[in-house]
């Protein structure tokens, strides 16, 4: 976008000339280059005044003093002009000239701006604004462009929400009208779109809501330095003759800012009805891959012909020689081979002298870090190439990682990693984990780290996961996350994916891909609160941080976030076993099980996860005696009861809701049936009864949580898991992972309905 000058801090009546061509309200007036033409400039304004002195270095205007209201006169505004020069000057500030306005009457602040993240691309905020945005730090996030119902959530998801709606007697502010600067800003052709890559941040602060509307009332633009660097803050010349303001030479009246009806005349400002054609206006990334290439198939990268491996030693073991065994332990059907310059073959495995000779699908290349961009560039003919070593971007080698992209496009190959373990796929025979692949299913994973990776695998098929298609991605140099989600949402073989990342490298891609995915995704994010907040020119700026752009970003594409690795396994769990049930989007949940207190401890656990408990229906149950009514429902469970109680129980209840739960946690003390009993009879068969519960009801989600499990008797949990497992019920020790587990399903019925 033309007309707003170079790299740095654009005046602040150029940005309003910029957004009232958007639709978004400024209050009336003009500028003048000198303090004594204050007072001819606002001969057309009517008081209150506002006088702001603009130039180099003044961002944060009542912070620096360049900033006077309530100017009952023309006269008075040149006065507090001439003043706010003299003070500056004498604290060394440059001042260009000066702006006076019409004061807006006192309503509701609002903040409303954007950053352009390095990796999301252009993210949003709002929230409570004025001198309380950095006090009170309301504020809300999601990544642009935005919807309708996006801005309505935005907003309902502040604190002060109820300052929009009126306190003690005030008038409601006009939440429409705040709406629709949020869609001028964020949403499709608005402000963010039409400067494309053309700001870095951008700050409506405050917006005054009032009753009759949304005045922006000062606003803030920061754009970019050729080189991407954070330039100085310096204002651009002002725009002589633009429309909304008096030209800044001799003192003029003005007629009020551009009437957003012919905005389309202001120089340099785009029209929201054809912004697409607006030079540098951002586009939407793809869902496929970055860089425009087209989608990649990765069926050979998770079921290879042929597999290589580079690094491999006949004389010292290492991790090349690790791999091959893994291969051999794996049993895999394909042709293996090793990579080394003279020996004939290694531990059993036949050699060739290098990879242009491999004939291969993939090749794995564990080899320092500096030998890898050469090894990299013989994979002419290997569609793909993981790069096991480290000592690349991650240790901040990160031209040693650029040569080895660049090696990759040479050679024609796509790379995963470096830095990163490499596949797993029981089906494909890949692996990545030693000892004998456990059995395929149908739960996917996409992970930054290797080991974790691993653990997620071995731990999650110890509790009877299956796993259809592993991938680690490492530093992401090349194949990254959002191509990996982009295929295997088209695999037939993969039900439900989970991701495990720390960086994605290029955020709005994988934005786009999770938003055009249709099956269950659950993601663990990594370094959430780490990197801190990035230092800005604007509150806006320093307020957005990774840890709230990946909860916008979840909000948005109704992704459930959870935060340890057993959560992780746990959600993919119920999602891979509910994953074909469709059940009302509805946060209600019917808790079930012994103990008044495991009862209330369930209670505060529900609804720390944002789940609900409605009472059940005020009808007679036909429960025996120490059953207590209510929601969670407690009853007599253990080694003396009816094992088909709980089973009943719910039935009645289901058959007498008129809104029937959606789903039921069942829970039981384990300890209980071997303090109170001898033999592990009673509990198994209690299992059986709750999965004939699921079994009959294929419109519900069943959860089994088994707390102090650890009580029983060694095999006696695993026993419980595999007939719960059989019927299609997920099982856990305790309510909490449970409750995770159960609100992440609960964001997939909501993304379901939605779409």
């Amino acid at each position: 976008m033309t007309g707003l000058g170079g790299p740095g801090v654009v005046a602040e009546h150029v940005v309003k000339d910029l957004v009232s061509g958007f639709g978004i309200a400024v209050p009336r007036g003009a500028t003048a280059r000198a303090a004594e033409d204050v007072a001819a400039a606002a001969g057309g304004l009517a008081p209150p005044l506002v006088v702001k002195a603009y130039g180099p270095g003044l961002v944060h205007k009542s912070d620096a003093g360049a900033m006077r209201l309530g100017l009952g006169s023309p006269a008075e505004a040149a006065r507090a002009a001439a003043a706010i020069g003299a003070a500056l000057a004498g604290a060394g500030s440059v001042v260009e000239g000066y702006l006076v306005e019409e004061q807006a009457p006192p309503g509701v602040e609002v903040i409303v701006g954007a950053v352009r993240d390095p990796s999301f691309g252009p993210v949003l905020l709002a929230g409570l604004g004025g001198v309380w945005t950095e006090v009170l730090r309301d504020t809300a996030l999601r990544l642009c462009p935005i919807t309708k119902d996006d801005a309505r959530d935005m907003l309902a998801g502040l604190r002060g929400a109820a300052l929009l709606d009126g306190l003690r007697g005030s008038p409601a502010a006009d939440r429409d009208a705040l709406i629709k600067v949020l869609l001028a800003v964020g949403g499709p052709g608005g402000v963010v779109e039409s400067l494309g890559d053309g700001f870095t941040e951008f700050e409506l602060n405050p917006v005054i809501c009032t009753p009759e509307g949304a005045v922006a009332v000062d606003a803030r633009l920061l754009r970019p330095s050729p080189a991407g660097r954070r330039p100085a803050l310096a204002h651009a010349a002002p725009a002589e003759g633009t429309p909304g303001h008096a030209n800044p030479g001799p003192a003029e009246e003005t007629p009020g800012h551009a009437n957003p009806a012919t905005a389309e005349g202001i120089p340099g400002h785009a029209n929201p009805a054809t912004a697409e054609g607006t030079p540098g206006l951002l586009r939407p990334a793809s869902a496929g891959p970055a860089g425009g290439r087209p989608p990649q198939d990765f069926t050979r990268l998770f079921a290879p012909r042929g597999i290589a491996v580079v690094g491999a030693s006949a004389k010292r073991p290492n991790f090349g020689n690790m791999f091959l065994g893994f291969y051999r332990a794996a049993g895999y059907s394909g042709r293996l081979i090793a990579v080394h310059p003279t020996a004939d073959e290694i531990d059993g495995v036949p050699c060739v002298p290098s990879l242009t000779e491999a004939d291969v699908d993939y090749a794995l290349v564990a080899v320092p870090a500096e030998r890898c961009p050469d090894v990299v560039r013989e994979a002419h003919g290997v569609p793909f190439v993981q790069v096991m070593s480290g000592g690349f971007r991650e240790t901040g080698a990160a031209g040693l990682e650029e040569r080895l992209v660049a090696a990759a496009r040479e050679a024609g190959v796509r790379l995963l990693g470096p830095n990163c373990m490499g596949v797993y796929s029981p089906a494909g025979g890949q692996t990545f984990i030693g000892g004998r692949p456990g059995p395929a299913g149908r739960i996917a994973l996409i992970s930054q780290s290797g080991g974790l990776a691993g653990e997620v695998v071995r731990v999650g098929e110890r509790r009877g996961l299956a796993f259809s298609k592993v991938a680690t991605v490492g530093n992401s140099a090349d194949v990254g996350p959002a191509e990996l989600l982009h295929h295997l949402a088209g695999d037939a073989g993969t039900s439900v994916i989970g991701l495990y990342l720390e960086d994605p490298r290029d955020g709005r891609a994988l934005f786009e891909a999770l938003r055009a995915v249709t099956k269950p995704v659950v993601a663990l994010v990594g370094g959430r609160s780490a990197q801190g907040h990035r230092a800005a020119a604007s509150h806006t700026g320093a307020m957005v941080g990774d840890a709230r752009i990946w909860t916008a970003l979840a909000r948005q594409a109704g992704l459930p976030l959870v935060t340890g690795q057993d959560d992780l396994i746990g959600a993919l769990d119920l999602l891979d076993l509910h994953a074909g049930r469709d059940v009302p989007a509805s946060p209600s949940v019917l808790v079930i099980g012994p103990s008044g207190g495991a009862g209330v401890l369930a209670a505060d656990a529900l609804d720390r996860a944002g789940l609900g408990l409605p009472p059940p229906p005020g009808v007679d149950l036909g429960l025996p005696v120490g059953a207590v009514p209510g929601n969670p429902l407690e009853i007599p469970v253990g080694p003396r009861g009816s094992p088909d109680l709980v089973r009943r129980g719910v039935t009645a209840i289901q058959r007498a809701a008129r809104r029937p739960y959606p789903d039921v946690v069942v829970h039981v003390n384990v300890q209980s049936f071997f303090t109170f009993g001898d033999s592990a009879g009673p509990l198994l068969a209690y299992a059986h009864a709750v999965g004939e519960l699921q079994r009959g009801a294929a419109w519900m989600r069943v959860t089994l949580v088994l707390r102090n499990a650890e009580y029983a008797p060694p095999g006696v949990e695993d026993e419980l898991r595999a007939i719960a497992r059989s019927a299609g019920v997920a099982t856990y020790r305790s309510i909490e992972a449970a409750a995770t587990a159960v609100a992440a399903a609960k964001v997939r019925d909501q993304r379901r309905e939605k779409v």
